[in-house]
């Protein structure tokens, strides 16, 4: 019976980006960020502080204006006065710009730390000749995505119009009605005006910024998506090739194993099963406090450590319920439990005698 394999299923890219691939995306700056969201907020800051700093700096533009067309045209043109006359124009300019602009900036910043957190990355500013790639580019122009980011576009603008257009209409009374005010009212008029629809504008953009952010972060997890293929090699370059673990860890035992048969002739007596376990026990009186496993074994390993012991006169002694509870509880390297101090003395004593006889 022979199975049909569908090469597709592995090459769509159906399945969600792991973690690892959205945090190489992210060292790479690829992240979801709307830059309509940034520039709602920026407004929003920016026309929100004027609510309050309009009363501070209101007359400070007067004093600039009234002091560069009443007293600026009393002094001598000369080119020391000009530039002075300048200078001071532009420091007032920007003591009166500057709180503005530093709020701009703050409502920038938190904008883009509140969507994508703090990142510093230089990937987008390396060289890369695809970005010049004439027929990337056309295919870039000429994409889905460019068309949804220009009907986007089309429909900020005709909805952003249309809402200004319908504030100024709703306050066409009060626009009619400034050839009829005197100077200072008129301005005062024009910037409640302002005001009010810069926070309507800037309420209304926040709205669409909001659902932006929503499509971008639709559009970034669909970019990063992973087929099930790709899936199966990130595990493996970060897990390693099972068969690559495989012969790490078959090597690791040998090297364990090699290790472990030379500790066998130090020990004093080997308990058997008698053929399928294997436990070497060392022990030195005044050396070491408790006796130690420095060797354990089944099958063939058990058959290995007893051709050493042979060779090397080590007692082999047959204790098939000591040598099962060593080999199950005991490590290579770790010391004899409390409660195997008696079984485990019994059957030095044994060896002891045994020696004894032997050097007799």
């Amino acid at each position: 019976m022979l199975l049909r394999l569908d090469l597709q299923y592995f090459a769509e890219k159906t399945e969600k980006a792991t973690p690892r691939k959205k945090q190489e995306a992210r060292k790479k700056g690829q992240v979801a960020k709307s830059t309509d969201l940034s520039n709602a907020l920026v407004l929003l800051g920016s026309f929100s502080f004027l609510s309050f700093y309009g009363e501070l700096a209101g007359p400070r533009i007067l004093r600039l204006f009234t002091s560069g067309l009443s007293d600026g045209l009393l002094w001598d043109l000369t080119e020391e006065s000009t530039v002075l006359l300048f200078k001071n124009m532009l420091i007032d300019a920007v003591l009166i710009a500057a709180p503005i602009l530093f709020i701009a900036w703050l409502a920038a910043i938190v904008s883009t730390i509140s969507q994508v957190g703090f990142l510093i990355t230089g990937e987008s500013i390396k060289m890369d000749l695809k970005k010049i790639d004439p027929i990337a580019g056309a295919k870039r122009i000429f994409s889905m995505r460019s068309l949804v980011e220009l009907l986007k576009s089309i429909l900020k603008v005709i909805l952003i119009a249309t809402v200004a257009g319908l504030y100024l209409w709703n306050q066409r009374g009060v626009v009619l009605k400034l050839p009829q005010m005197d100077p200072f009212l008129i301005v005062s008029t024009l910037a409640a005006l302002t005001f009010k629809m810069g926070m309507i504008v800037s309420a209304v953009y926040l709205v669409l910024a909001v659902a932006d952010l929503v499509y971008q972060r639709y559009e970034h997890a669909k970019q990063l998506r992973m087929s099930k293929q790709d899936i199966k090699d990130e595990h493996k370059k970060t897990e390693g090739d099972p068969l690559i673990k495989q012969k790490i860890k078959e090597k690791q035992r040998q090297i364990a194993s090699a290790r472990m048969m030379q500790d066998v002739p130090k020990a004093q007596v080997v308990v058997t099963n008698p053929t399928h376990y294997a436990v070497a026990i060392a022990y030195e009186a005044g050396k070491m406090a408790v006796p130690v496993v420095v060797a354990k074994g089944t099958d063939f390993l058990a058959l290995k450590i007893r051709e050493i012991a042979k060779e090397h006169r080590v007692i082999i002694m047959e204790n098939k319920p000591l040598a099962r509870t060593l080999y199950a509880g005991v490590a290579v390297g770790e010391e004899i439990p409390e409660e195997l101090f008696k079984a485990v003395a019994e059957v030095l004593a044994y060896v002891y005698r045994v020696k004894g006889t032997l050097s007799k």
